[in-house]
């Protein structure tokens, strides 16, 4: 089952743009109260290893817990919805604060108000 901030590798597709794409790495940003549900489509944003210093993207230092190998950083400018059986794998999670972090760059972007 996925807990909300499990870091998983999944492939994103071909991209189209500036798309994020291919096999990548990317948090799982859904409510915890949808996965254990066990909802069939989650809610994820792409990870990547080039750290432009963007406004809409949070840095994520590797550590055991999160199992990332390399300094990421999450690309909030593209959440989307994927199928779970995208999913490879799940690496670790990136914990209360950094979700924390990714929800409230998404409310800005998506104008939802962050509680």
């Amino acid at each position: 089952m996925l807990t909300s901030g499990d870091v998983v590798h999944l492939d994103l597709g071909v991209p189209a743009g500036r798309e994020a794409g291919f096999r990548h790495p990317a948090v799982v940003v859904t409510a915890q109260r949808v996965l254990d549900a066990s909802p069939t489509v989650v809610q994820v944003v792409p990870l990547t290893s080039t750290i432009r210093n963007f406004a809409s993207e949070i840095d994520i230092e590797p550590s055991p817990t999160n199992g990332l190998q390399h300094r990421s950083a999450a690309q909030c400018q593209h959440v989307r919805a994927v199928s779970v059986a995208r999913i490879d794998r799940v690496h670790g999670n990136v914990g209360a604060m950094t979700i924390s972090q990714i929800r409230e760059i998404l409310g800005i972007i998506l104008d939802v108000p962050f509680h």
